[in-house]
């Protein structure tokens, strides 16, 4: 090896912050590798000098009073004839010379950088992917899949996929636009097989990382965000409260006019969300979930079941299209809920 190869695992480390002794390392274990194939040895040492720029192999052998195995073994008075010191149960080095050193030595390298810097740029990815997590990022649409329907972004850190079905039936995208998406998913290994990554805008912590985002009482503490479930493209109800007294939680989280719901809204393309003041009162908590609903009564029936009465002409808003209130309510609440009228 010449001194070019140093300088390049250099060039390395300081443009793409792969460590060298990391590079070094795993050089010097595909060389063994080749090296044991090459001199037919089932013990083989690489030692790389970067000093000098040059490699040197050493066959290791087991020092044993009778030789049974060649490859791994020499005999004690064979040992001792290259050095006083060798002794029974040691293991004796002895440098091996051949021609194809410098070819193997040259290939071996070349095919190992170029895989280790795909791994470590790909354990890089991860980390990097890990502090996000749960999280909201900002990415760059690359390509989309006609066929797949899933779009392909840059995400500042490498490039990941938002698959169809995590997508909302209001996405459509084209190369170019910049579209907020939540990292559900990151894989804990460089060696795993398939996406880095799993993308969403369809998840429903998508919605509360986008509250935290938008409303700052929420990222001081003074709010705090109770519970949250979701139809994604339909509806989401979240639970807020407040800290502090005096500070209205629900008007944080909807803003002057509006303004920090309807950011949110925007981005969801016009899905429906119900901001609900959380209450340790399950008959409270339970009426203000149903809302746009006006609730006249909740009775807690038996554990986790209540009783609900609306008005006739609330009904319908109580139970929403295709029960979808109701059951956002319930699960928001953890309640069984019956409504009936009056």
């Amino acid at each position: 090896m010449k001194n070019e190869f140093f300088s390049a695992l250099e060039e390395l480390e300081e443009k793409r912050g792969i460590p060298k002794a990391y590079m070094l390392e795993k050089v010097e274990a595909a060389l063994v590798n080749a090296f044991k194939k090459e001199v037919g040895a089932a013990n083989v040492r690489v030692h790389i000098d970067e000093n000098k720029g040059e490699v040197k192999v050493f066959k290791q052998l087991n020092v044993v009073e009778v030789v049974e195995d060649e490859k791994t073994q020499i005999s004690l008075e064979d040992a001792k004839r290259m050095s006083r010191r060798n002794v029974l149960g040691g293991v004796v080095e002895i440098e091996m010379k051949t021609k194809n050193f410098g070819r193997i030595s040259a290939q071996t390298a070349k095919q190992v950088i170029v895989q280790g810097i795909r791994q470590a740029e790909k354990g890089m990815m991860i980390k990097e992917y890990e502090s996000k997590k749960e999280d909201v990022i900002t990415a760059v649409v690359e390509r989309i899949d006609e066929t797949t329907g899933n779009v392909i972004l840059n995400t500042g850190t490498g490039y990941a996929t938002l698959l169809k079905k995590e997508q909302l039936m209001g996405d459509s995208f084209s190369v170019g636009d910049h579209v907020k998406v939540f990292i559900m998913e990151v894989k804990s290994s460089a060696d795993s097989k398939g996406p880095l990554v799993t993308l969403s805008r369809v998840h429903q912590n998508f919605v509360k990382r986008l509250f935290e985002l938008e409303v700052p009482e929420i990222t001081d503490g003074t709010v705090k965000i109770m519970g949250i479930t979701r139809e994604a493209g339909m509806r989401t109800k979240i639970a807020v409260m407040s800290e502090e007294p005096g500070v209205d939680a629900v008007g944080s989280c909807i803003g002057a006019r509006g303004i920090r719901v309807g950011a949110i809204m925007n981005e969801l393309h016009g899905e429906k969300i119900d901001v609900i003041r959380y209450s340790e009162d399950p008959a409270e908590y339970i009426r203000s979930a149903l809302s746009p609903a006006v609730v006249k009564d909740v009775t807690i029936e038996e554990e986790r079941v209540c009783r609900v009465v609306v008005t006739p002409e609330q009904l319908s808003l109580a139970i929403g299209r295709e029960g979808q209130n109701a059951r956002l309510a319930a699960r928001l609440t953890g309640y069984k809920i019956d409504i009936k009228t009056e």
